[in-house]
């Protein structure tokens, strides 16, 4: 869900900057070199994903695999959720450079979160139907997630958003169902085919 150039202040501009910045600063130190392979190969799923684009407003929604980004990544989430967005911008003109930071926070804040909730959950049970339920919870309140953390940069920039945040977050509920089946999808195939992909 990209914000728009131009809607927000001054104020969180700097502050989804701060955030992106420390997230960067932390996942770099904690990618060991052997995985930056498999960090490039999700920062790619999620960079082609977010490609199917759906304007709403002064922002947008799309699929993102945010969770499975979180659940496989790890710390390494926002160094790669950054690059995909960085190309996105110049690419596509998703979003933009200025906002870039509050875009990065609010997919790789999310992202990770998702990755500390329910990471362990998911790769230490055996159970397939347990690990489906919990795979498809984590992708689909990873999405909930990230557009209120979207809303709440859009309506504290200017609470006349407020409209636009209510639009914004209903049009992500039906993104956030498709999204948990995907990702409980994808981590079962991974459980079965590749479990040494997995964290």
């Amino acid at each position: 869900m990209h914000i728009s150039e131009g809607v927000l202040t001054n104020g969180i501009l700097i502050a989804g900057w701060a955030g992106t910045l420390t997230g960067i600063s932390i996942g770099l130190k904690k990618t060991n070199p052997d995985k930056i392979v498999k960090t490039a190969l999700v920062s790619s799923a999620f960079f082609l994903a977010s490609l199917v684009n759906i304007k709403i407003g002064v922002s947008s929604t799309h699929l993102s695999l945010i969770a499975p980004t979180g659940l496989l990544l790890g710390y390494s989430t926002f160094p790669a959720v950054f690059t995909a967005l960085l190309l996105q911008s110049l690419l596509f003109h998703f979003g933009g450079i200025f906002v870039l930071g509050a875009n990065t926070f609010t997919m790789g804040f999310s992202a990770l979160m998702t990755y500390i909730i329910f990471g362990k959950l998911i790769f230490n049970s055996n159970n397939r139907k347990t690990v489906a339920v919990i795979s498809f919870f984590a992708g689909s309140l990873a999405v909930i997630f990230a557009a209120f953390l979207t809303g709440l940069i859009l309506y504290f920039s200017d609470k006349n958003f407020i409209n636009a945040v209510k639009i914004l977050f209903l049009a992500h509920v039906p993104v956030a169902l498709i999204e948990g089946l995907v990702t409980s999808f994808l981590i079962l195939w991974l459980k079965k085919v590749s479990p040494e992909f997995l964290l």
